[in-house]
């Protein structure tokens, strides 16, 4: 009898529906990292392989260390969360943004260890992720290598200094730039521990949350940031928070030229 319960049970295990997650759909890229990225990230969701998510990147990366990335998901609609990672960097996300008042839009510059798919990953709030990028030819070595400022020495004389300039594009929105001065040690180079911006957040003057944006040890050093935020009239308070507790922030105002020390 028991032996029959027993084997009931592993027949109804069997029969039992496939979990999501091993239902992905085949990476376009075939990047052997894909399937242990996808599982990791998205957590069972739908997935889908959509060109409606734009994804500027040069073709080589020239400096790995400084790697151009844009994303532009405006041609979806109720966006949540953009993510942008690389397959086979040892620190694949580089950041996790939330547009709240915001476009779906973000321009950043990351580090690439080796040839590798670079990829944006976009939620929508019917639970579908939208994932495009493309492989990437790299020297390798970017997550690696000491950052400038740790070599020149002078890091901790400009640590947090921000700068940005905003632009305003249409009745409702403004193109905003900001920088932060930060080494974004990824904790891979000898005797550096991990030492990174780990936040950055757009207010409007109301305290109104515009963009919402997490940064891991994946992005270049000295940070850059470009936004579409639903805000023409300003000031915009830009706020910084890195892996020690340390906080920065500054304000700017559409069309200024740089951010005014709070």
């Amino acid at each position: 009898m028991i032996r029959k319960k027993i084997l009931l049970a592993l027949i109804a295990i069997l029969a039992a529906p496939v979990p999501a997650a091993f239902a992905l759909p085949a990476d376009p890229l075939k990047s052997p990292m894909w399937e242990y990225h996808a599982e990791r990230l998205f957590g069972g969701a739908t997935v889908r392989f959509d060109p409606a998510v734009k994804v500027e990147i040069p073709e080589i990366a020239e400096n790995q260390r400084v790697f151009p990335v844009t994303v532009d998901a405006r041609a979806l609609p109720q966006v949540k969360r953009i993510l942008i990672f690389a397959d086979l960097n040892p620190i694949p996300v580089a950041v996790d943004y939330a547009p709240r008042a915001a476009a779906p839009f973000l321009a950043t510059r990351i580090k690439l260890d080796q040839r590798t798919p670079v990829r944006a990953a976009v939620l929508t709030t019917d639970g579908v992720w939208h994932v495009s990028g493309n492989w990437i030819d790299a020297a390798g070595g970017g997550c690696s290598a000491p950052p400038v400022s740790r070599v020149k020495g002078d890091w901790a004389d400009h640590l947090g200094e921000m700068h940005g300039a905003a632009w305003v594009l249409s009745g409702t929105q403004t193109r905003l730039r900001v920088t932060l001065r930060h080494p974004m040690d990824t904790g891979l180079v000898e005797n550096i521990a991990a030492y990174n911006i780990e936040r950055v957040t757009v207010t409007s003057s109301a305290g109104t949350p515009l963009a919402d944006l997490q940064v891991f040890g994946a992005v270049a050093e000295d940070p850059a940031f470009t936004f579409i935020v639903d805000d023409t009239k300003g000031p915009l308070t830009v706020a910084a928070r890195d892996s020690s507790g340390l906080e920065f922030d500054g304000v700017v105002t559409p069309r200024s030229a740089a951010l005014a020390a709070r």
